[in-house]
């Protein structure tokens, strides 16, 4: 039932070398909870510009 295309870890381009860091993973989630917060503002921004614009 394996069905894994990766048989081997050699040569491979990119891997996460954080994965057993607190740290690294709490930057990581805070980067994109940062994210999401500043592209929802914008939008919120937008949108309520647009309806005061249409009043």
């Amino acid at each position: 039932m394996f069905s894994s295309p990766i048989t081997s870890w050699e040569n491979v381009s990119a891997y996460f070398t954080f994965a057993d860091s607190p740290t690294g993973i709490a930057i990581s989630l805070a980067a994109a909870v940062g994210l999401y917060l500043f592209l929802n503002a914008s939008i919120m921004k937008h949108e309520k510009e647009a309806f005061d614009k249409h009043l």
